[in-house]
């Protein structure tokens, strides 16, 4: 409709201009022909827009009753859907009804029958009460009558049973715990000596005993003098250049260079050979020959442990590490070398490990590590065990944390936390505990065997003990009268068991308990 009355005003104006405009150009010559033509003109311009706003308003109210019976047929459908919906949920809510009575109908049934089984329960209870009493009026008479018999009291037969009970118990649990051992280690020692036969058999290497002493030949007991010097000069400037004590005796061809650490001791060697061959000894020229041959000597101990690491097939280890392991080579542990040592223990784990399925690599850089906190060091702290020692390098020098646990734990001080640590443990055992490996102190050696034999006199019974093969075996002898078969098996385990718990040694001890009976008659 505003459309319609648009276009008729638009039109209406627009004659209106139009006669307008006319009415002016035509008013000089003739007015009233431009005024009729204008009239006419704007009568038709009228005419059309009224015709033309009339079919504008036909089709605006046919798209408006289009438009409305399209809204009322939706309408009609979600009025349609929402009766669904309610007729769906009325039959839902019918069923639940019908079903909510079903089971309030079983549940009565189920709390009748319910309580006639509680009611045939109480009278169950009440004649199992009566049958109750009767048997302890029963048990009574009974163990009245057994007192009369036995002259005993129920409490002293009880006890007396309790204690005849121990006893068997006692037995039966150490037969069974020994059984159980016994067992365990068939199984358990077989896989590892298997183990550790076949890495044994497959590593082998020399043994090196060094000494706090070291003997430096020479051609004649002339060079003795001009060692010396005049007025004992040459010796001084080489016991201070080299920090070496040299003792000059009555020893033919000989001179002995005693120091405690070996590096010293070998560089004094190296210089007073090159001395000797040299012909000039004099203070200046000592302590030109002592730098040189200190120079060639750290050389020499960074080339060791080059060569050693390749040997070994260990690669990207730092080069302090490297020369950490190179100067391994003048160092001994009981008598031991150190290098040698430590290259046995890593070849020893490299195969261990590759028997148990685990990385031999990882497993020989652990086993050469293990001891390098025995290497001294200027900065270190002497009171710090050699395995923590060590195990604060390895961290310091960035090595894996398996390999750190593993320098750490070889002597418990600190837990194991991967399987490369026991077997560094078990490799360091074997390396230090075969014959003639290491050379103990007499003092201690004597004082482990006396251990021994007095952990076997602590226990009841025992005659004699005695310690042999080194202190690899106990055997003990007991009185015969004092500790039956039985006995003896269980004393074999005790002192073992406390060897184990007590004392503290490489390898194992083989604990043997002999009993005997001696019958004996004189005929006169």
């Amino acid at each position: 409709m505003d459309n319609t009355i648009f276009v008729i005003v638009g039109g209406i104006l627009l004659g209106i201009i139009i006669g307008f405009i006319v009415a002016k150009v035509l008013e000089r010559s003739n007015a009233s022909k431009v005024v009729k033509s204008a009239k006419k003109t704007a009568a038709s311009i009228i005419k059309e827009a009224t015709s033309e706003g009339e079919s504008i308003k036909k089709d605006k109210i046919l798209q408006a009753k289009e438009k409305f019976i399209e809204l009322k047929s939706e309408h009609e459908k979600v009025i349609l859907s929402r009766d669904k919906k309610m007729a769906e949920a009325e039959k839902r809510t019918r069923d639940k009804e019908s079903q909510v009575s079903s089971e309030l109908s079983k549940n009565k049934k189920l709390n009748s029958s319910l309580e006639e089984k509680v009611k045939d329960y109480n009278h169950r209870l009440d004649i199992l009460e009566k049958k109750k009493d009767e048997l302890e009026k029963l048990h009574r008479s009974q163990v009245e009558q057994l007192e009369v018999i036995s002259s005993l009291s129920a409490e002293d037969a009880k006890a007396q049973l309790i204690e005849s009970l121990k006893g068997e118990a006692k037995n039966d649990a150490m037969a069974y715990v020994q059984s159980t051992l016994e067992e365990a280690k068939l199984t358990a020692q077989q896989e590892a000596r298997k183990v550790i036969i076949n890495t044994i058999q497959r590593i082998g290497t020399e043994e090196a005993v060094d000494n706090c002493v070291s003997v430096f030949n020479i051609e004649s007991d002339d060079v003795k003098g001009r060692i010396i010097g005049r007025e004992g000069r040459n010796i001084r400037a080489i016991e201070a250049a080299t920090g070496v004590e040299i003792i000059v005796d009555d020893t033919p061809e000989a001179i002995i260079l005693s120091c405690f650490d070996s590096v010293r001791r070998e560089i004094a060697r190296l210089s007073l050979h090159k001395l000797v061959t040299d012909g000039r000894i004099h203070p200046a020229r000592i302590e030109e020959v002592v730098k040189k041959t200190t120079k060639q000597i750290e050389q020499e101990i960074i080339e060791v442990g080059k060569r050693t690491v390749i040997d070994l097939g260990i690669h990207n280890l730092h080069p302090e590490l490297v020369k950490v392991v190179g100067r391994m080579k003048y160092r001994s542990s009981y008598g031991q070398n150190l290098l040698q040592h430590s290259r046995e223990v890593a070849k020893l784990c490299g195969v261990m490990a590759a028997e148990l399925g685990l990385n031999p690599k990882l497993a020989k850089r652990a086993g050469l590590l293990h001891d390098i906190g025995k290497v001294p060091d200027a900065e270190a702290d002497m009171e710090t065990p050699h395995a923590i020692l060590g195990m604060q390098w390895a961290e310091k020098y960035g090595e894996k944390e398996d390999v750190c646990n593993a320098i750490g734990a070889h002597h418990d001080e600190i837990e194991m936390k991967s399987l490369l640590a026991p077997i560094v443990q078990v490799c360091d055992a074997i390396s230090g505990a075969r014959p003639g490996a290491r050379r103990q102190v007499l003092d201690s050696y004597i004082q482990r065997l006396k251990d021994l034999e007095d952990i076997a006199f602590g226990f009841g019974g025992v005659k004699k003990a005695y310690a042999i093969q080194a202190g690899r075996e106990l055997r003990v002898i007991v009185e015969s009268e004092k500790v039956d078969d039985q006995k003896a098996a269980d004393l074999s385990f005790s002192i073992s068991q406390k060897i184990q718990t007590d004392m503290t040694y490489p390898g194992q001890v083989k604990v043997t308990v002999i009993r005997e009976t001696r019958a004996v008659n004189i005929a006169k």
